[in-house]
């Protein structure tokens, strides 16, 4: 996999997991689980240079 696909799969990843974020209670046990991978894959995204002023719609 190439620099390149990986960064687009994390992009997608993180969109995907939001989805699921905004649909879930925030005080629930699955929230808290997907917060986890949500922060994993800010941080990825972050170091890796991508902008998420518009991809972050939790902003946590």
């Amino acid at each position: 996999m190439t620099e390149k696909e990986l960064m687009q799969k994390n992009v997608e990843e993180f969109a995907r997991l939001q989805n699921y974020m905004v649909l879930a209670e925030k005080d629930s046990p699955v929230y808290q689980a997907m917060k986890g991978r949500y922060i994993e894959l800010k941080v990825i995204l972050m170091a890796s240079g991508i902008n998420l002023t518009e991809l972050d719609r939790i902003k946590e």
